[in-house]
C-alpha cells in the first residue's frame, strides 16, 4: 500500500474527529474539561471515552485504517448521550453528520451534561434494542464484505464445467489484498442498481481513489472476479448491460465507426439510456487468469502460448471438438464414460459417417482419445466473419479470430511501450480511459497530457483474462486487459450449488 494511500485513508480518520471539535470544545466544558482537548485529534476521543466511562481501547481501533471511520461514530454516540440525547435521530446525526450536529447541539440546544451515570440507568425501548442490533450486524457485514470475503454467484456458463450457472461462491478478499471502495456511500449489500430498479444504489459524493491494502497479484491460473473493464458505460436496460456492452454496440450501429455509433446512440437517450459507473460499481465478472503483466500472449489453433511455451487447458475448460467415432454415440453411454451430454445425436451426427461436434472438457479429451470406440478428434478452430463488431478493432484489424490471436504483449507497471499506428490501437484504451491520460494523435505525432512524446510507460498491472469454456466466452480476446485497480479477488469455494434441486457433489468444493 503507498505511502499516499495511507495518508489519504489517515487524513480521512483524522478530519472526522476534528471536524466536529468546534462542538466538542463547548460540550467538554460543560463537562468540566478543559475546551483544548477537544481540537486534538484523538486525543479528544480518549477524552470521551473517560467520561462516558467506556473502554478505552476503542480509541486504538480508530487508527485501523477505514474499519475506525466505524468506530467514531460509536464514539460520538456515547458521547451525545452524556447530554442526555437518547433518541435514534440524535445517535444518527450525531454518525453522519457529526461536523454539524455537534455545534448546533452545543450552541443551539445547549444541554445539560448528566453524566455516565445517568446515562447507565437510562433503558431503551425494545424497539431501539432490534434497530442498534441491525445496524451493528448490517456494519459488520459490510466490513466482512469489503474486507475479508464476498458471496457470489456464476450468471452464466462462460467457465463451464469448471463453474456451473447457480453455482455460490466466497469470493476472497484476502488473496489480492482488500480493495477500498471507489464509492463508499452506497446502500448496504447491494451493487451498482437498487433492487427492482434502473436507480444506481450509491453516490459519488465521496470518491476515494485506488487503494488496495498488502497487494498481491493474481497468478496464472487464478479463478478472478473482477469488475467489467469495459463496463463503466452501459445501456440502462435488461436487454443490455454488460450482456451486450456500450462499446460494442457503438461498432454495430457505426458498422465498425465508433464515434458514428456512439452518436447514435447520444441522440436517441430514450431507446439508448446511458449509465455510467466508477470503477468498484461495473458490473462483476469471473474468468481464468491465463496470464499475468509482462507477458505475451498468443492463441494458434485454440492452444494458448505464454512467452512462446504452450500451455495445457484447466482440466475442466471446453473446447468444440470434431470427433469421428467407430459407431454411434449412445447418449447414456458418452455421459458414463466420458462425461460428456449429446442432447440430440441425430443433430450432432453428420449424415452415414458418425461424426460429431461434442463440447468437451481436456479430461474428456484425454479418455476420448485413449478409446478404441474414436477414430479422430480434432479442435474445432473458429474464423473470423468478415466484420464482427464483438471485437475490439484491433483485433478486426490483424484478423484475429478466438482460436488464433495475438502475439499481444500484457502491460506491466513500469514497463514502456514505443508508441506507433499498432501498439496505439492496441493499448490507447489503457492509456487513455484506466491511466487517465489525455492521449491525442495529431500529424502522425502523439501527444499524451499535451507533451508530444514517442513511448508510454504504465503505471499499473494488468492481466488477461478467459473463460474455461473457451467457444462461450466473452474475454480479454474481445475486450482486452484487466487493470489491477479493477481485481475483486479469488475465488475460493463453491458453498452451494442448485439447478432445480441442490447439486450436494459441489457443496463445499474448492475452486480450482
Amino acid at each position: 500500500m503507498p505511502l499516499t494511500h495511507f495518508f489519504i485513508v489517515y487524513l480521512i480518520g483524522t478530519l472526522i474527529v476534528f471536524l466536529p471539535s468546534f462542538g466538542f470544545a463547548k460540550l467538554f466544558e460543560k463537562a468540566g474539561v478543559p475546551a483544548w482537548k477537544a481540537y486534538v485529534p484523538f486525543y479528544n476521543t480518549w477524552v470521551m471515552q473517560d467520561l462516558a466511562q467506556r473502554p478505552k481501547h476503542w480509541v486504538f481501533w480508530q487508527f485501523i485504517p477505514v474499519v475506525g471511520w466505524f468506530i467514531s461514530p460509536g464514539i460520538f454516540i456515547e458521547f451525545a448521550k452524556l447530554f442526555g440525547k437518547f433518541g435514534l435521530g440524535h445517535h444518527t446525526a450525531a454518525s453522519l453528520t457529526a461536523s454539524v450536529y455537534f455545534p448546533y447541539l452545543a450552541i443551539k440546544e445547549n444541554p445539560k451534561y448528566i453524566g455516565p451515570e445517568a446515562v447507565k440507568k437510562h433503558k431503551k425501548k425494545a424497539w431501539r434494542e432490534w434497530v442498534d442490533a441491525a445496524i451493528f450486524a448490517i456494519v459488520a457485514a459490510t466490513l466482512i464484505r469489503t474486507f475479508v470475503f464476498e458471496a457470489y454467484t456464476i450468471p452464466s456458463g462462460s467457465m463451464e464445467k469448471t463453474l456451473l450457472i447457480k453455482d455460490f461462491l466466497f469470493v476472497s478478499k484476502l488473496s489480492y489484498g482488500p480493495r477500498i471502495p471507489n464509492t463508499p456511500l452506497s446502500v448496504p449489500f447491494v451493487h451498482n442498481y437498487l433492487p427492482g430498479s434502473t436507480r444506481k444504489s450509491y453516490s459519488e459524493a465521496i470518491k476515494i481513489p485506488y487503494t488496495r491494502w498488502f497487494g498481491t497479484s493474481p497468478k496464472r491460473g487464478d479463478v478472478v472476479v473482477f469488475n467489467f473493464p469495459s463496463g463503466d458505460t452501459v445501456i440502462n436496460k435488461d436487454d443490455y448491460q454488460s450482456k451486450h456492452p456500450y462499446y460494442q454496440l457503438c461498432r454495430e450501429l457505426g458498422n465498425g465507426d465508433v464515434d458514428k455509433g456512439r452518436q447514435i446512440i447520444l441522440n436517441d437517450p430514450e431507446q439508448y439510456p446511458l449509465a455510467v459507473h466508477p470503477v468498484d460499481k461495473t458490473d462483476n465478472y469471473i474468468k481464468r487468469c491465463v496470464a499475468v503483466a509482462g507477458d505475451t500472449v498468443q492463441i494458434i489453433n485454440s492452444d494458448v502460448y505464454l512467452n512462446g511455451e504452450k500451455q495445457k487447458l484447466p482440466p475442466y475448460s471446453q473446447l468444440d471438438y470434431d470427433v469421428t467415432t467407430t459407431q454411434p454415440l449412445d447418449g447414456d453411454f458418452a455421459k458414463s464414460e466420458f462425461d460428456i451430454d449429446i442432447f440430440n445425436p441425430q443433430e450432432s451426427m453428420a449424415m452415414n459417417n458418425n461424426r460429431y461436434r461434442l463440447l468437451l472438457t481436456a479430461k474428456s479429451e484425454e479418455k476420448m482419445k485413449a478409446s478404441p470406440l474414436i477414430k479422430s478428434i480434432q479442435p474445432i478452430v473458429d474464423t473470423l466473419p468478415a466484420y464482427n463488431a464483438a471485437f475490439e478493432d484491433y483485433v478486426y484489424n490483424n484478423k484475429w479470430t478466438v482460436d488464433n490471436y495475438g502475439k499481444i504483449w500484457v502491460p506491466k507497471k513500469g514497463s514502456a511501450i514505443i508508441l506507433n499506428d499498432s501498439t496505439y490501437s492496441i493499448y490507447q484504451r489503457v492509456i487513455r480511459v484506466y491511466e487517465k491520460n489525455d492521449l491525442v494523435v495529431k500529424g502522425g505525432k502523439y501527444f499524451i497530457n499535451g507533451k508530444e512524446t514517442t513511448s508510454y510507460t504504465f503505471k499499473m498491472d494488468y492481466y488477461w483474462m478467459m473463460g474455461d469454456n473457451r467457444h462461450q466466452s466473452q474475454d480479454s480476446r474481445f475486450w482486452g486487459f484487466v487493470p489491477e485497480d479493477r481485481i475483486v479477488g479469488k475465488a475460493w469455494m463453491i458453498w452451494f450449488s442448485y439447478d432445480g434441486s441442490p447439486r450436494w457433489k459441489r457443496f463445499f468444493n474448492i475452486v480450482k
